[in-house]
C-alpha cells in the first residue's frame, strides 16, 4: 500500500487521529486540523468517529476562510446524517459560510454597506437560515438565524433600490419600476420601501403613466409623509 513519505500520522488508528485532530482544532490550528481530519475521513470513513469528524472538518473550513469548502462538508453531513441529533447545526454552519463569504477581517467588525456588494452570497445565507427555522424551529441556532435573516432582507432590499437607481441613471426606466416593485413585493416592512416607491413614482412618471405613478405617490405621502424624496418625483420631467 502507497503511503506518503511525511504521512505523520502514519500507523495512527482512529482514535489517535480524531484526538489529535480536535486538539488542532480547539488551538485554532485550522490547517493542521482540517489535514488530520481529512486522514480520518480517508482511512476510517465508517468509524465510531465519522459523523462528528465531518461536522468538525466542516467549521474547521469555515474557521479557515474556505466557504466552498465548509458549504461542501455541510452538505456531506446533511446527506449522510439526516437524523443526527446535530444536523441543525450543518445547516446553520451552511449559513455562516455564506454570511461571511467574501469578507475580510475589517469588513466583519467594522461598518460597512453591505447592499453594494454581490448578493448572490446574502441570498444564499438567507435561503440557509429559512431551511434551518422551517425544519428545526426548536432549535438553539433558531433565533440568532432570524435575526440574521431580518439583516438580510434589509441588505437585499436595498441591493435591488440601488439596481433600480442605476437603471433610472441609464434610462431604462421600466426595468427600474420593475426592480422597485420586486421590493415592495418581496421585502415589505424593510427600510427600503419608501426609497422603491420614490423609483416607482418617478419612473412610472417619466413614461407617462400618471395612474401609477400617483399611486406609488400617494402610497409614500400617506406612510412616509416627510421622505425628501417626495420633492424629487414632483420636479421629475417627462422626457418627450
Amino acid at each position: 500500500m502507497f503511503t506518503d513519505k511525511g504521512d505523520d500520522t502514519e500507523g495512527w488508528n482512529a482514535d489517535r487521529l480524531y484526538t489529535e485532530a480536535r486538539g488542532e482544532l480547539d488551538t485554532g490550528s485550522y490547517g493542521k486540523a482540517i489535514d488530520y481530519y481529512q486522514k480520518l475521513e480517508t482511512k476510517f470513513p465508517f468509524g465510531v468517529h465519522a459523523q462528528q469528524a465531518l461536522m468538525d472538518l466542516a467549521y474547521a473550513y469555515y474557521k479557515d476562510d474556505d466557504p466552498d469548502a465548509a458549504i461542501g462538508a455541510c452538505d456531506r453531513f446533511i446527506k449522510l446524517y439526516p437524523q443526527n441529533i446535530h444536523v441543525d447545526y450543518a445547516y446553520y454552519l451552511k449559513g455562516l459560510a455564506n454570511f461571511n463569504r467574501g469578507k475580510g477581517i475589517a469588513q466583519r467588525y467594522l461598518p460597512t454597506d453591505e447592499s453594494q456588494r454581490d448578493p448572490g452570497a446574502a441570498f444564499a445565507a438567507f435561503q440557509d437560515f429559512s431551511e434551518l427555522v422551517k425544519r428545526f424551529p426548536e432549535s438553539q441556532y433558531v433565533a440568532d438565524s432570524a435575526q440574521r435573516m431580518r439583516y438580510l432582507r434589509n441588505v437585499l432590499a436595498k441591493n435591488e433600490v440601488h439596481v433600480a437607481n442605476y437603471y433610472m441613471r441609464r434610462g431604462a426606466f421600466v426595468a427600474a419600476a420593475n426592480r422597485a416593485r420586486y421590493v415592495i413585493e418581496n421585502y415589505p416592512k424593510t427600510p427600503s420601501v419608501p426609497d422603491a416607491l420614490v423609483v416607482m413614482a418617478k419612473a412610472y412618471k417619466v413614461l407617462e403613466m400618471e395612474d401609477l405613478s400617483n399611486d406609488a405617490l400617494r402610497v409614500l405621502e400617506l406612510n412616509y409623509p416627510n421622505h425628501p424624496g417626495l420633492y424629487e418625483v414632483k420636479e421629475v420631467e417627462v422626457v418627450k
